[in-house]
């Protein structure tokens, strides 16, 4: 990690709103799947860091659709 990313994670932990907390902890997650593809020398970390930003895509997805209230039953 280099120091923009740390400076991210500690902006994650300290921020006490959760709504401007949510795009650092999307950033934070989008670095963790480039740092595993740099960081490990094998043909599968591609694949591992893949479904690693698939899921925390979908996740960030999740969480911003509940804060925004989700699909509206009518």
């Amino acid at each position: 990690m280099n120091g923009y990313e740390i400076a991210l994670a500690l902006r994650v932990v300290l921020e006490k709103d959760t709504m401007r907390k949510l795009p650092f902890l999307n950033v934070v997650s989008f670095a963790i799947s480039g740092s595993i593809v740099l960081l490990i020398p094998h043909p599968l970390a591609i694949v591992a860091a893949a479904a690693y930003f698939v899921g925390s895509t979908l996740e960030s997805n999740a969480i911003a659709s509940t804060y925004a209230g989700g699909p509206k039953d009518e």
